[in-house]
């Protein structure tokens, strides 16, 4: 777990664009991304089979070039409601897709995560852990107690579908080398200074709309040695040269001193 990393924007369409990019947050605007391809294409033109599985709104146009499911579509009723689909959505038939693919692959996860204002939608009854918890759209309308209980909620059920997750990644570690790697696109606030949601433009915006988790699950790392890391500096610049070094992409544009996993591999043939 990084815990001092810091997003490219305050809201999806300007962050997700800009994490997959090489330009980093001082260089990038929306139209500078839509001018060159992201570190997806970049990966798919070498080889690797890439896949954006979607349940947001959509990718920002990152996925534009690369094979898309949009599994919001597929209304399954012990995911989806009649609105939307709990995150849990994106791991149907992930198995099949682990077992049957062979060579190198990247599939994304675009998760609705804590997205407010309706952090009530965003998690099972199972997981209405903290309670009172605020169960409606106008948030203005709930004390700032239930509402951080509602966003807590939401990172309950957020944990639950990420060690899914890891577990089908261990399920097929004899067929596969996985990674996993969890990075949100912008924070959130919730009642400090009287603020709330995200948004606001990044130059006033509070480190609370900045402030981003950052996980790594990789069997093939040295854990002390990403550990060592844990409190580094680092943003979502980080992600394009970390997803190269992932696939030992040869590029000019690769910049080891930016990807975090570099140099944490573990030697073969050891334990």
């Amino acid at each position: 777990s990084f815990r001092q990393v810091s997003s490219c924007g305050t809201a999806t369409a300007m962050s997700v664009p800009c994490m997959f990019s090489r330009l980093g947050r001082h260089d990038f605007s929306r139209a500078k991304g839509r001018a060159e391809e992201n570190v997806l294409d970049v990966l798919q033109k070498t080889g690797v089979s890439v896949l954006w599985r979607d349940n947001n709104s959509d990718s920002k146009g990152v996925a534009e070039r690369v094979q898309t499911q949009d599994l919001r579509h597929l209304k399954l009723p012990e995911f989806c409601s009649a609105e939307e689909c709990m995150d849990e959505v994106l791991l149907h038939d992930l198995n099949p897709l682990l077992s049957t693919e062979t060579g190198d692959r990247i599939i994304v996860l675009h998760m609705l995560g804590s997205h407010g204002p309706s952090y009530y939608k965003r998690y099972p009854e199972a997981y209405r852990h903290f309670t009172p918890d605020c169960a409606q759209d106008e948030v203005q309308r709930c004390s700032r107690e239930s509402i951080i209980n509602a966003y807590d909620n939401t990172i309950v059920y957020t944990d639950h579908v990420l060690s899914l997750l890891i577990a089908a990644l261990k399920q097929h570690q004899d067929q596969i080398e996985p990674s996993m790697i969890y990075l949100s696109d912008h924070g959130e606030s919730l009642g400090e200074n009287g603020l709330y949601l995200h948004g606001l433009p990044y130059a006033l915006a509070p480190d609370e709309q900045k402030h981003v988790p950052l996980l790594v699950w990789d069997p093939q790392r040295d854990t002390d040695c990403l550990r060592s890391r844990s409190t580094q500096q680092l943003s979502q610049d980080n992600l394009f040269s970390t997803l190269l070094g992932l696939f030992t992409i040869q590029t000019q544009e690769y910049d080891a001193a930016s990807d975090i996993l570099q140099g944490c591999a573990i030697a073969k043939g050891t334990s």
